[in-house]
This record gives structure tokens, C-alpha cells and sequence, in this order.
């Protein structure tokens, strides 16, 4: 029995028009179907439209970014007098306080509101930039909370970077669950354990970082280190996972159940991750393998390890990758 399987639902923000309600500047929406009507049934959505939040009503006119991409302003593409830059930003401040039991946030792509990068900045002529910028909300909000996992709705298409965001979601809940819980070293300790194979397919140097952090921070304030772990953890987790990583990792846990296989189990498990290693076959065929070897002769150490389950297994995000 695996002790990891996330039972909960975290909360996360997403932009409103994602959500289908009709308040872009043309009384539209963007409804995205895939967070709608599948990762609704996992996360409990809090919706969010900045542009409605600071008074611009439905229908409006369009806003748009102007000047420096690093630090563009937001201003109306048919009244240029309308700017509602330090609106927006300060909005994304007061949302990042506001909001600070979310667990994740998913923006609306190319919004100069909401964007996170690769938005388009105008010169003062109109004339596109070859540079983009960042959506002037976004930008505050994800400035006062670094380590949040967030992304943008378009990404969410590619299925390495969904199931690289999803594992960070939960994470972070993790994390939230265990301050509610109350921290104390053995707490951390035992949570960097149970993600040592997550973060050795996403980034193995940080998890050896972060061991060496815990290892040295006996005489150290204990919230001083665990703000310090938790933001290594995040930062390691952001990098998505290759193949490699993921077969090392599975040759790794393989190990644990070589006293309970014969020489033509080994090889079969072995040919599996070969092939998920060489793009044969995707990653739930060899760790399906491993999940039920492991139900047959269980272990408890990796029992609790969260990669064998960081999200729950019917969003099938392994699937794909």
C-alpha cells in the first residue's frame, strides 16, 4: 500500500475567463476544458479576474502593453490616457497576500494582465516589440510569492510541463500540511526523505543540496532552515524531469525488490525502463510494473516515497510522458 496517494484537493487560482465566465473586454471567455472539466474534479478553483477587480467593466476596451518590456506599462488601445498599471500591480500584491492558502495559480496566456511571459509590449508608436513582457498582475503577484507553482493555461497542453506542474502542486500543499501540522527538524527530515526520488528525476544535484542544508543546520533557527529548504525544494522541482533521470530513478527503486526476483523478473523489469529510457514506451508501464511488485512484496521505505504517486492516478499524467 502506497502512504503517499494525495486524498486532498488543493486550492489553486486560475483566471476567471479559464473558468468560462464571460469577462474579457468583449464579454467573452476562454473556457478551458481541460481545467474545467477534468482538473476541477482534483483542485478546488478560486477565480480571479484582475482587470474586473481594479473597475474596468464588460464590454471595455482592450488594454495592451506599452514601453520597456522589463517594465511595461498597461494602457488603453483606444484612449491612451486610460493606464491602469499601478492598479494591476498593486492588485497582484494584495492577491498574493489575500490568497495565501492556494497551492498553485494557472494564468491566462498572452494577457497584459495576466501573462507570465512572452507577452507582447508595443512601442509608443504601436509597433510590436520584438520582446515580450510579462502581464503587469502576474508579474506582481508571482514576485510576492516566488515559490508558488503557476503556469499558464496554453503550457498546460504540453504533457511534460503539466505533469511537472501538477507534482509541484502538490507538493506544495504537502508543504502547507505539514506547517499546519507543526515543523520541527525530524518533520523535515522526514519529509526530504519521502521526496528524495522526485527530486532525483527532476534534479538530483538539489537533492544532494538540500541534504547537505539539513545535515549543517543544528544550531540554526528552525524556521530560518525550513524557509531555506522549502524554497530549494520548490526551485529543484521546477526543473522537469528527463528520461534519464526517470530511468535512473526506477533502476534505483528496482533494487529494493532484488531479493524477492528471479534473474528473468530483473530482466523484465530492467527491458521496461530501458524502452521508457529510449521513448518506447511511456513512463506508466515500467512504474505500473513496479507498483504492483512492490504490493506483492512491500517495502516501507518506499512505501512512502512520493513519486510512485504525486498526484492522483486518475489525471493519467504519466500516460504521456
Amino acid at each position: 500500500m502506497l502512504a503517499n496517494v494525495p486524498t486532498r484537493k488543493p486550492k489553486i487560482a486560475i483566471s476567471a475567463c479559464l473558468m468560462g465566465d464571460e469577462v474579457r473586454y468583449n464579454g467573452g471567455h476562454k473556457q478551458s476544458r481541460y481545467c474545467r472539466n477534468l482538473l476541477s474534479d482534483h483542485f478546488q478553483f478560486v477565480k480571479v479576474c484582475p482587470e474586473m477587480a481594479i473597475g474596468l467593466g464588460v464590454p471595455r476596451q482592450p488594454i495592451r502593453l506599452v514601453g520597456d518590456p522589463e517594465s511595461p506599462k498597461a494602457r488603453g488601445t483606444v484612449d491612451k490616457s486610460v493606464e491602469v498599471t499601478q492598479a494591476l500591480a498593486d492588485y497582484g500584491k494584495e492577491m498574493a497576500d489575500t490568497l495565501g492558502d492556494i497551492s498553485g495559480y494557472i494564468f491566462m496566456q498572452k494577457s497584459p494582465s495576466c501573462g507570465v511571459e512572452r507577452v507582447k509590449v508595443y512601442r509608443e508608436d504601436g509597433i510590436p516589440q520584438m520582446e515580450g513582457g510579462s502581464g503587469v498582475y502576474a508579474k506582481a503577484f508571482c514576485e510576492a510569492r516566488p515559490d508558488l507553482p503557476v503556469e499558464e493555461e496554453g503550457r498546460l497542453c504540453d504533457p511534460v510541463l503539466r505533469e511537472n506542474f501538477v507534482t509541484r502542486v502538490y507538493a506544495y500543499a504537502d508543504w502547507q500540511a505539514l506547517k499546519v501540522n507543526g515543523l520541527s527538524r525530524r518533520a523535515i527530515t522526514e519529509f526530504h526523505a519521502r521526496y528524495k526520488y522526485q527530486l532525483m528525476a527532476c534534479n538530483p544535484e538539489q537533492y544532494k543540496v538540500l541534504g547537505a542544508l539539513l545535515g549543517s543546520s543544528g544550531q540554526r533557527p528552525l524556521e530560518e532552515v525550513a524557509e531555506e529548504y522549502f524554497h530549494g525544494l520548490m526551485q529543484g522541482l521546477r526543473r522537469c524531469a528527463t528520461r534519464g533521470n526517470h530511468a535512473n530513478v526506477l533502476m534505483h527503486i528496482s533494487g529494493y525488490l532484488r531479493r524477492h526476483m528471479d534473474p528473468q523478473d530483473k530482466a523484465e523489469i530492467r527491458d521496461l525502463i530501458l524502452q521508457y529510457r529510449d521513448g518506447t514506451v511511456p513512463l506508466v508501464v515500467p512504474l505500473t510494473l513496479l507498483k504492483h511488485l512492490f504490493r506483492l512484496h512491500p517495502d516501507p521505505y518506499i512505501a512512502q516515497q512520493v513519486y510512485l504517486q504525486p498526484h492522483p492516478e486518475k489525471l493519467s499524467l504519466r500516460n504521456a510522458i
